[in-house]
């Protein structure tokens, strides 16, 4: 459905209230009195047949009498009403209403969805408490007090944390530009929502308060898009697994494991926070702070102990102090006491007065050593709290670099402090109660800025000479489903150590070589051949995890000892599990591990995310929920940079421990061998589990010691698909063109950056005039990495590339298009070589945009070009584009029709 209908939530012309009560503790009487002190400008029009007017407004006795077709609705009636109202505001051409403070039987809820979806009725609810709209004056909610106006967009599905963000904002003076209940967004969720708070110019910043996810790819690409251009914090709850469940149950959805919700944010460009303490400070960065141009924090303080306060949270949190050069030591010596403490945190003892505030704020503001600024006050009876942070705050408002440094504040203290506290609130300065708090909030910002460079990050290739045999890949998995299944087509597959290695080896993953041994006798002859130390393990199809049942033995040295180990291991797992059935023996040589890092790396399923990816040093948790918590996790697909930032966070979290004075670990190894785990999953969904444990690790030499697979037949079993659309490996395509010369023809990668830089830069001035619309110089980083980084799911890049030998060699053309959220729309750009121009390539890149569009059922394709560039005219019209020249505005509209 449209978001154009979400216009109505945020930005209604009429407002009916179904419902409404002079009854003080009825919904309908809070909604009511809400619209009207908000101040709302349109007919707010009250429907019950049991008065004739409601706060003095004339009300209607039903929905079908009222006078124009309301925008929106709200139904402050009992659960078991509001199919017969739907029905009723369908009829009268309402689309779109919001369901408050109502929770009732599931079966009760499905019926009014699938009511509301047939009607076309855009539903914000159940269980909402209600959407304010401060720049609309309008307050549809059962909210105890207004929003006020600001740039902040608080969207929440818990009602209770609503009110407890709005009634903190509103003693803070601090705005929003929308507040949005969802309750269980059934209907109404984070997706939509997020996609118009991206073109709402009234919104800078967003905070999302989530219980569950229902759509993980809706989401992911939406949070992805808003992201790159507006600030989004998130506090989840339900951080462990009880409140995981409780918070699923509140919002009646699945629920997922946190280390997978932590994974999705990230990987999104948000940044978490964890508790109201963080988000309260997060509100108020956001509030009044400006995004980071430098990480390095100049602390001031009156008092010692309150600097080393906030320098101590400060590195634990991986912060970074200002260094003071000496230049800025010689102003600071000149306005400061002899015995300030000639560092940074800067200590200006305990009878600082204003004026010395103020002057080394100004030359603190002055140093290009300094991004970001915290001043600390404490009490005292030598300086006035209030007359100081007057004097800060003009020291900043007459200051040039004021709108490119962040300027922090924290006055500890309560009665003595909150008078100045108020001053930096209505002056939208940041101020905090304590150092640490302060100290938290910078961090909040730097973290942010980390992960939005993290995820801008170019990554290397994957070396030339690994080339992926999917085919093989696939057909093994094929004949593994047809010999194990045993006809049984729903049972899942399980695959041992001693038969995965063509799969492994298809993506150019080392493994040792594997042995089966039918018995004892055979296991003997077969070592002479494989050679000692040996490992052993016991063989059955009952048994997944050997060593619960001391099923392997490693270091056999000799046949005599290898005799003794195998009669062992059948011994104790027949005491074990006594019906096991027992098909032999794997043998393998020992690898000498004494110098290894030895690692855990699996695959899993989530409820809500789908596959993921893990990475741990803890080889003997078996229950999934303790298996990710002792891990780092990422969503696939990764690249070697995402690969890279895994590892990092991995070591970071000392979920990987690193001796490194004693283990020889190659982190790009490493990243290379997940890449490849994370191609061999997106080529092959049947694959529901994977646990490679243990994994070596020495030196750039990764092998796989021990691996469990679990494949399913159909990728419908699976609990959803990919959160992140991959790669689109099937539209690649190889073409010979009218001279001879052979491209390959494909969905553009990040991977594609420095070629694609180098193609945009080897445009002529009139050419980049026709595709930009303006002379202008070579793109950035940031703006490269945002053309090349692309989002699968509504927005596609074709490039064509010289094809010689199957290897790829330079850009010669591109064609890009971007979808809008409700796939109604898309407009393309495109750009072919000059010395390719004539032989058919343009015709080529349309077509084949023209076909994907189609595929993903985009009603229409657009595009406008300068009124000189006839030959795009020409192209467009001769593949079924309207041409409309306006001489106006010196453009060509091209306009296609894909779907009848």
């Amino acid at each position: 459905m449209s978001l154009q209908s979400l216009k109505h939530f945020f930005n209604p012309k009429s407002v009916a209230v179904i419902g409404a009560s002079v009854n003080i503790k009825r919904a309908g009487y809070l909604v009511m009195n809400n619209l009207l002190a908000a101040g709302f400008n349109g007919p707010i029009m009250p429907v019950t047949p049991k008065h004739r007017s409601v706060h003095g407004v004339l009300a209607y006795q039903k929905i079908s009498d009222l006078p124009i077709v309301p925008d929106l609705a709200v139904i402050c009636t009992n659960e078991a009403r509001i199919p017969d109202i739907l029905i009723a505001l369908a009829d009268k051409g309402c689309r779109a209403a919001i369901i408050v403070a109502t929770e009732g039987q599931a079966s009760t809820s499905s019926e009014i969805y699938r009511l509301a979806a047939n009607y076309h009725i855009r539903l914000l609810g159940m269980s909402s408490l209600g959407i304010i709209s401060p720049h609309s004056l309008l307050n549809a909610s059962l909210a105890h007090c207004n929003a006020l106006p600001g740039n902040i967009a608080f969207v929440s599905q818990s009602a209770a944390v609503c009110t407890t963000v709005l009634d903190w904002a509103s003693s803070k003076g601090i705005g929003f530009s929308a507040f949005v209940s969802l309750g269980d967004a059934k209907d109404i969720g984070f997706p939509e929502v997020l996609d118009y708070l991206a073109r709402d110019a009234k919104t800078q910043s967003i905070l999302l308060y989530i219980d569950n996810i229902d759509n993980a790819r809706a989401f992911v690409s939406a949070a992805r898009a808003i992201a790159q251009h507006k600030t989004v914090l998130v506090i989840k709850s339900g951080s462990s697994l009880l409140g995981a469940k409780a918070a699923a149950l509140h919002s009646r959805g699945l629920f997922g494991h946190d280390s997978v919700y932590d994974a999705a944010i990230k990987r999104a460009g948000l940044l978490r926070v964890h508790d109201l303490h963080e988000l309260f400070a997060a509100v108020e960065t956001l509030a009044y702070s400006r995004a980071l141009h430098g990480e390095r924090l100049a602390i001031v303080s009156n008092g010692g102990g309150l600097g080393v306060l906030a320098v101590d949270n400060l590195v634990e949190e991986g912060g970074r102090l200002a260094e003071l050069d000496a230049p800025l030591m010689d102003k600071l010596n000149a306005c400061l006491p002899a015995n300030w403490s000639h560092n940074n945190p800067i200590d200006m003892i305990g009878d600082a007065d204003p004026t010395r505030y103020a002057t080394a704020l100004k030359h603190l503001m002055d140093s290009d050593q300094v991004d970001a600024i915290l001043i600390i006050h404490s009490p005292s009876a030598l300086s006035n709290s209030e007359e100081t942070a007057l004097a800060i705050v003009e020291a900043i408002k007459q200051h040039p670099r004021r709108k490119q440094i962040n300027i922090l504040t924290n006055w500890t203290g309560e009665a003595a402090a909150r008078p100045a506290r108020q001053i930096f609130a209505n002056a939208k300065i940041p101020t905090f109660r304590t150092p640490t708090g302060a100290s938290t909030a910078f961090m909040h910002l730097v973290q942010y800025r980390r992960n939005k460079k993290l995820l801008m990050e170019t990554p290397i290739s994957v070396p030339d000479h690994i080339i992926y045999d999917a085919k093989a890949a696939t057909d093994f998995i094929k004949e593994m489903l047809i010999e194990r299944s045993k006809g049984e087509n729903d049972q899942p597959v399980k695959l041992s150590t001693y038969c995965t290695k063509p799969l492994f080896d298809a993506y150019h993953l080392n493994t040792i070589d594997t042995h089966i041994a039918l018995d004892i006798t055979d296991a003997i002859e077969k070592a002479k051949i494989i050679g000692y130390p040996l490992a052993v393990k016991i063989n059955s199809p009952d048994i997944q995890f050997k060593s619960q049942v001391h099923g392997v033995m490693l270091n056999i040295n000799n046949a005599r000892e290898l005799d003794s180990a195998l009669r062992s291991i059948k011994e104790r797992v027949k005491k074990a599990l006594p019906d096991a059935k027992l098909t032999g023996f794997t043998l393998q040589k020992m690898v000498a591990s004494g110098l290894a890092l030895e690692l855990r790396v699996m695959i899993k399923q989530d409820a809500i995310f789908g596959p993921v990816i893990a990475i741990s040093q803890d080889s003997d948790t078996r229950d999934l929920q303790t298996t990710l918590e002792n891990a780092v996790v990422a969503l696939p697909p990764l690249n070697m940079a995402l690969a890279r930032y895994l590892v990092i966070q991995g070591i970071k979290d000392k979920k990987i421990k690193v001796k490194q004075q004693v283990q020889d670990f190659d982190m790009q190894a490493v990243c290379l061998m997940l890449t490849q785990l994370s191609q061999m999953l997106l080529d092959n969904p049947q694959i529901e589990d994977l646990d490679l444990n243990p994994v070596l690790v020495s030196g750039n030499n990764v092998t796989i010691v021990d691996s469990q697979i679990t494949l399913i037949q159909s990728e419908a079993n699976l609990p959803c698909r990919f959160a992140i659309s991959p790669y689109p490996k099937h539209l690649e395509e190889i073409i010979d063109l009218k001279n001879g010369q052979t491209i390959l023809l494909r969905p553009i990668t990040a991977e594609d950056e420095v070629r694609h830089q180098l193609f945009d830069n080897s445009q002529t001035k009139e050419d980049r005039y026709k595709r930009y619309f303006s002379q202008r110089g070579s793109m950035t980083h940031e703006e490269m990495a945002m053309l090349t980084q692309i989002d699968y799911e509504r927005e596609m890049a074709f490039i064509a590339v010289n094809y010689s030998h199957k290897e790829e060699q330079d850009i010669v053309a591109v064609i890009r298009a971007s979808t809008d959220p409700d796939n109604i729309e898309a407009e393309f750009g495109m750009i072919v070589s000059r010395d390719l121009q004539g032989l058919g390539m343009g015709s080529l890149l349309l077509n084949k945009m023209i076909a994907y569009q189609q595929s993903k059922g985009t009603r229409y394709l657009v595009a406008m070009t300068m009124l000189n560039n006839i030959g795009m005219a020409k192209l467009a019209k001769k593949l079924g584009f309207k041409i409309e020249r306006d001489i106006e505005e010196g453009i060509i509209n091209m306009h296609m029709e894909l779907t009848k």
